[in-house]
């Protein structure tokens, strides 16, 4: 079986199993943070269809990433996360999903879900299989260590690595996932953080502004605010396909859970990184 290593253990987050969920519940408990440690509501509803999740190191966004979490184990048990994320190290095809093996963090293996990735293969026209563009990429890595915490490895994943972000190929990518996801109990995690090294004040208006069209469902209007102001969300594509997919799987309603940045951590306000969750519901 082939095995996808963890890349950012012991600098994203913690190698060691033990101090790794300790780092995690400190997320859940930080004053950034929801502030208690989640449950998972064996009963619940399932209405969260997508959220989107910040991927900086755990000490800086794992606090506003723990908001997301936590509203997906008050919302119930998941069979199948579909992780979005950026491409940052260059390497691989522009549009890259993995169908087969399993990931490996410090807390163990989750498989990935080979049915759904072929049937996504299958009925996109973009989308190629290619683990280089995997191997060397923290974004989506870093969201499975939460989820693991949460729902131990009783979940499987499908990962898709954007190295392209334009409106048309993450719109097409969103709704072919849609199509495949109809019936499934799936969530949708677009790994982003949102403006990158700028002064705190205009880091948030920015981020405020796209957050706004992202509550509103509306992925042109995002990406005309992504252009317009120079927005630099490093995973505005795996957001802008989020939308798209989520308003296919009848999402009413997308809700900001938590906006901070760096300095809100580290009290250097001088030049920062946005961080958002936000969560897609029926």
């Amino acid at each position: 079986m082939k095995v996808r290593r963890p890349y950012v253990a012991g600098a994203f987050y913690e190698a060691n199993p033990s101090l790794l969920k300790k780092q995690i519940e400190a997320c859940f408990l930080h004053s950034l943070g929801p502030g208690s440690l989640p449950k998972v509501n064996e009963a619940g509803p399932r209405r969260i269809v997508g959220l989107v999740c910040p991927h900086a190191g755990y000490m800086y966004s794992g606090p506003v990433a723990a908001h997301a979490y936590y509203n997906l184990a008050l919302d119930g048990v998941i069979d199948l996360a579909v992780i979005f994320g950026p491409n940052h190290s260059g390497y691989g095809s522009a549009l890259a999903i993995v169908n087969e093996g399993v990931w490996r963090t410090p807390l163990g293996d989750v498989e990935v879900d080979r049915e759904v990735a072929n049937e996504i293969i299958q009925a996109s026209r973009i989308i190629d299989v290619d683990e280089m563009a995997h191997r060397y990429e923290h974004s989506i890595e870093v969201q499975l260590p939460f989820l693991q915490y949460i729902y131990g490895s009783k979940f499987k994943i499908v990962p898709v690595c954007f190295m392209i972000q334009d409106l048309n190929s993450a719109r097409e990518v969103g709704q072919t996932v849609a199509e495949v996801l109809k019936g499934r109990n799936a969530v949708i995690i677009a790994s982003s953080d949102m403006t990158h090294y700028e002064p705190h004040q205009r880091a948030r208006m920015k981020d405020l502004k796209a957050i706004e069209a992202v509550e509103a469902m509306d992925e042109e209007m995002f990406n005309d605010v992504i252009e317009q102001y120079g927005v630099t969300a490093c995973g505005y594509g795996p957001i802008i396909a989020l939308i798209a997919a989520s308003k296919k799987l009848d999402a009413r309603e997308a809700r900001l859970l938590c906006y901070k940045t760096s300095g809100d951590v580290s009290g250097d306000y001088s030049s920062v990184v946005g961080y958002a969750s936000i969560k897609f519901t029926k």
